[in-house]
């Protein structure tokens, strides 16, 4: 009885305030019932840790300075003297130790960075496996590859922000890798350059980090949201070629409305995801090494965050020269970019895109080895027999079980399409084989003269097998 009296004077204000407010006009489109689960909303996700990098990263730009030169700003000196360390690197000393829940602000922004690139990449490879990427949405696919080069731009200029010497050698050989790109490098050489100094590097990373790609993000994030509200949410893969990518007005209006269901669904994951990540920054709060120019780092090995770690392995490969290294980055890149029109099949399920599977697999499997490689062994020259050793069994096996995989599915496939279409004859009417009779050409399910096929409508199937 409180129960139904508490949702309906609930209706009652919401109604009110949704009338008063315009909400229908513009809130987002609904969405499916059986799209409420976080498989369905990675995306969500990582626009969330998106918003809370933004937060974040303002309240530390009210203390941090983007400065090479020496500063009065405490960082372990005499009061009133100058500091013997850069004020980027002084003024983050000063966020750690002297700011009231200063660290735990830092280390939240940057573990958040590592979980908005993690997220970001759970997201991609989700919409990778399960086709999502194909017609009508082509153009959304090209928009979020975008989005995570940006994104892990942005992760490349932050990293040099509190001027440590770690994050000032692997700057530079990233800066090296970058200016090898054809065409593109020396275009981006003066930009990112400057006037050669160290304080024309970090201007130029600052101004990057805080206003250039995150104005960048924003505005690709809204054509992302655009086409998807153009679209609708992707219906769940499969095999069937005929099955329909757009959602009906109809079905629409059969969804739960995004206010204020899908808003408080979204919140919801969002305390969730703020909270741990804040417990995590106060269980393991970030520590500060050392700053550029201090005599104590000269044995510091240049090493990147996990992000980049991959890339920097390469370049330890024996024969590998930097422009070998970009070559196949840009390889790597504009295949994901264009992936829409190199996949042409109509089916979206892994299952019937057994190429594009083991493509996909092969890579993923390279970047975890890479990035655990170059963790453990940073800076170590190695051999071609080494590199071989290591990634042939993985794509041997690889290429095994894909073949496996589709085999036994066409198998069942074929065999579940035959009891379908016994199941669809009229008994008595129809011979062994089709209409025809036994000794005629059989006609298939949905063929002109026989049975209408059964289409899956969008939303049908296995909830979760969507993107």
């Amino acid at each position: 009885m409180f129960e139904r009296t508490f949702n309906r004077s609930l209706n009652r204000v919401w109604g009110f305030i949704e009338e008063r407010a315009g909400i229908p006009k513009w809130a987002l489109r609904p969405q499916p019932e059986f799209t409420f689960k976080p498989s369905y909303w990675t995306g969500a996700f990582v626009v969330n840790a998106f918003l809370y990098q933004v937060v974040s990263g303002l309240l530390l730009l009210l203390y941090y300075q983007p400065s090479t030169a020496f500063t009065l700003t405490s960082c372990g000196q005499a009061a009133g003297a100058l500091s013997t360390s850069p004020a980027a690197w002084c003024s983050t000393y000063y966020i750690i130790n002297s700011l009231p829940m200063g660290s735990l602000l830092l280390s939240s922004h940057l573990y958040g960075a590592y979980a908005m690139i993690f997220l970001m990449l759970v997201h991609f490879y989700r919409q990778y496996y399960l086709g999502v990427y194909k017609k009508p949405r082509e153009f959304s696919w090209m928009v979020g590859t975008l989005m995570m080069m940006l994104t892990l731009g942005m992760g490349f200029t932050g990293y040099l922000l509190p001027y440590t010497q770690l994050s000032y050698n692997a700057t530079q050989v990233g800066l090296v890798l970058a200016l090898r790109l054809p065409t593109v490098g020396p275009l981006i050489g003066p930009f990112l350059l400057a006037d050669g100094t160290g304080q024309g590097l970090l201007s130029r990373m600052f101004a990057a980090h805080v206003l250039l790609i995150p104005l960048a993000l924003g505005a690709l994030l809204y054509a992302h949201i655009a086409l998807f509200e153009s679209h609708g949410i992707a219906p769940p893969a499969t095999s069937d070629p005929t099955q329909r990518r757009r959602w009906t007005e109809k079905e629409d209006k059969k969804g739960v409305p995004f206010w204020p269901h899908i808003f408080f669904y979204m919140t919801k994951w969002a305390l969730l995801y703020v909270g741990l990540l804040l417990g995590i920054a106060a269980l393991w709060p970030w520590q500060l090494p050392t700053y550029v120019g201090d005599l104590s780092a000269a044995g510091v090995v240049t090493e990147p965050d996990w992000y980049f770690l991959w890339t920097f392995k390469i370049v330890d490969f024996t024969g590998l020269t930097p422009v070998a290294v970009i070559g196949f980055s840009t390889v790597l890149i504009l295949y994901f970019l264009f992936l829409p029109f190199l996949d042409r099949s109509p089916r979206t399920h892994p299952r019937d895109r057994p190429i594009f599977l083991f493509l996909g697999n092969s890579l993923l499997a390279f970047f975890i080895l890479t990035t655990v490689w170059g963790g453990l062994t940073p800076g170590i020259q190695i051999s071609p027999a080494q590199v071989a050793f290591r990634f042939a069994p993985v794509l041997a096996l690889n290429a095994i079980v894909v073949a496996l995989f589709y085999l036994r599915y066409q198998r069942s496939y074929q065999a579940r399409l035959e009891s379908r279409e016994r199941a669809l004859r009229l008994p008595g009417v129809y011979g062994a084989t089709g209409p025809a009779g036994p000794t005629g050409p059989a006609v298939p399910v949905g063929a002109a003269g026989g049975l209408p096929a059964s289409r899956a409508a969008p939303g049908a199937g296995a909830p979760g097998e969507g993107g």
